[in-house]
């Protein structure tokens, strides 16, 4: 299964999760292990550093947030798609606005 928040509904394809009705794209299920590990590391290292304190310099913050751009894109959560069905990508769409629609509308806790 896709590495997702925990709590967050996943759509039946394994694609997306969902957070207050945005479609966010799920980790590429056919990564190795060990890459995932790197790259999820690399993310949270990164993350960190644009929590840092307000006196971090701008440049800084541009070079933490390219790293988190190349953490997320190496995990198939931005980027080309990990699927090869030609499907088209919904990432951060609102998902009453996608194909996912009645399926979110059909969730028990969609109300």
């Amino acid at each position: 299964m896709p590495t997702r928040p925990k709590n967050y509904p996943v759509t039946l394809d394994g694609r997306y999760f969902v957070v207050r009705g945005r479609l966010w794209r799920t980790t590429n299920p056919d990564l190795p292990e060990a890459e995932r590990k790197k790259l999820v590391a690399a993310l949270s290292k990164a993350r960190s550093a644009l929590r840092r304190d307000a006196g971090t310099s701008a440049e800084d913050r541009k070079k933490a947030r390219q790293k988190v751009d190349a953490a997320k894109r190496g995990l198939g959560e931005r980027g080309p798609v990990w699927w090869t069905d030609g499907s088209p990508d919904y990432n951060r769409h609102m998902a009453v606005n996608t194909p996912y629609r009645e399926w979110l509308e059909g969730l028990p806790d969609a109300g």
